[in-house]
């Protein structure tokens, strides 16, 4: 243990030599920062996918078709209503419905704007459910809504889709059609979704007359205990409907969960990746850490000559040389999280101004999960480690060597 009076003098040497702890604390709490900023939006990102996941959209199957295009959008490939029969007789499968998408043109006076709209049977609203929003003012579609949508969040906020927000019963041009506004959904905190138009099955074959669409998702509810076994009923009640063989499927059938579990893999490669270059940054701050208290060691070989003379022990002098280190560490910690909390609360301001609040970081605040205290723990470990070989090498100094040294 380090005495107060060791404590003491370790701080009036920190202080003395002001210029060089200044340095190694800068570029510790640079890499604590980032490392902050970093964890702070991995976990708004894990937040969001895990209020995605769950409630009512775990016990949903999605098929769609095989490929790279967005849904509804490749004219290749189809699925109709035979298809939701099929779906919907299969084992396991408690109902299914389909869903349209499609880029829509939306006029509100003389402005215009695009979005994707979704259009969905009202009376069997599974798509809804995977969304899992709710409505924020007005109400939601019903059955017999021809001549009615419900617009996403942005629609209201004037200067995002048009000068002017919507309100409700405004009426609005869609690909030609007149449209009475009904209801505006909550906010997904991304510029795509919350300009999303939502109009019935019936209201979308009528705006889109003159086209051959097709369901882009069909969504089925099943059984939630027996996913994977009603995933392989559809797949073969769907290739004997289509009249395909296994393994040529232009289709895939998967549960949203797992569909959420792919991106979750390739987030955490991203995330993965970005903390590497963190930890590297880090791993210099300690190398810069050792650097510094292995000149220090050197500079005052003889002081520690001197202390060691008067009947300080081996341990003393290394708990001396360990306590700077650490504190240097706990020091550059503090700032480094105060830093990164300050860019991470402003970075949230300017994502929800911009619309992208999916991406805002999150904190977690409860011990043992409070990234604050451990991002200072580990800066101090990380002080502490880069001082353990210079303060070994403090503590063994000769005192007749150290006495003689100029």
């Amino acid at each position: 243990m380090i005495g107060i009076e060791s404590i003491r003098y370790s701080l009036r040497n920190l202080m003395h030599r002001k210029s060089r702890s200044f340095f190694t604390v800068l570029s510790i709490f640079i890499g604590i920062m980032t490392v902050f900023i970093f964890i702070s939006f991995g976990l708004g990102l894990y937040n969001y996918i895990d209020e995605m996941l769950e409630g009512s959209s775990a016990n949903k199957v999605i098929v769609q078709g095989r490929g790279f295009s967005a849904p509804g959008l490749d004219a290749n490939f189809k699925l109709d209503e035979e298809d939701v029969r099929a779906v919907e007789n299969s084992a396991g499968v408690l109902r299914a419905t389909g869903a349209y998408f499609k880029i829509a043109e939306v006029k509100y006076g003389e402005d215009r704007g695009y979005g994707y709209l979704t259009g969905y049977d009202p009376k069997n609203p599974l798509i809804m459910d995977v969304f899992n929003i709710e409505i924020e003012k007005g109400r939601e579609l019903v059955g017999g809504d021809t001549n009615k949508v419900v617009l996403g969040y942005n629609y209201m906020i004037e200067d995002k889709i048009f000068p002017r927000g919507l309100r409700l019963n405004d009426k609005v041009i869609i690909q030609g059609n007149e449209m009475r506004v009904v209801g505006f959904y909550e906010s997904l905190g991304n510029p795509q979704d919350d300009a999303n138009i939502y109009a019935t099955v019936d209201a979308t074959e009528e705006i889109y007359s003159n086209e051959n669409i097709s369901y882009g998702w069909i969504v089925a509810e099943v059984e939630a205990d027996q996913i994977d076994w009603a995933i392989e009923n559809i797949e073969r009640n769907l290739r004997s409907a289509r009249d395909q063989e296994r393994g040529k499927e232009d289709f895939f059938v998967q549960s949203f969960q797992d569909m959420i579990a792919s991106y979750m893999t390739v987030l955490n490669i991203i995330i993965g990746f970005v903390f590497l270059i963190a930890f590297i940054s880090v791993i210099v701050s300690a190398v810069n850490t050792a650097n510094t208290m292995i000149t220090s060691v050197i500079e005052r070989t003889k002081e520690i000559g001197v202390i060691k003379s008067i009947g300080a022990k081996n341990s003393e002098i290394f708990g001396i040389f360990l306590f700077e280190s650490s504190f240097l560490g706990f020091i550059a910690g503090v700032i480094g999280v105060v830093l990164g909390f300050g860019f991470s609360e402003l970075a949230k301001l300017i994502l929800d101004m911009l619309g992208w609040g999916f991406l805002s970081p999150s904190y977690s605040w409860l011990f043992p999960y409070d990234i604050f205290i451990y991002c200072v723990l580990f800066a101090t470990i990380t002080g502490a480690i880069s001082g353990v070989i210079p303060a070994l090498n403090a503590s063994k100094t000769n005192i007749v060597d150290a006495l003689r040294y100029e």
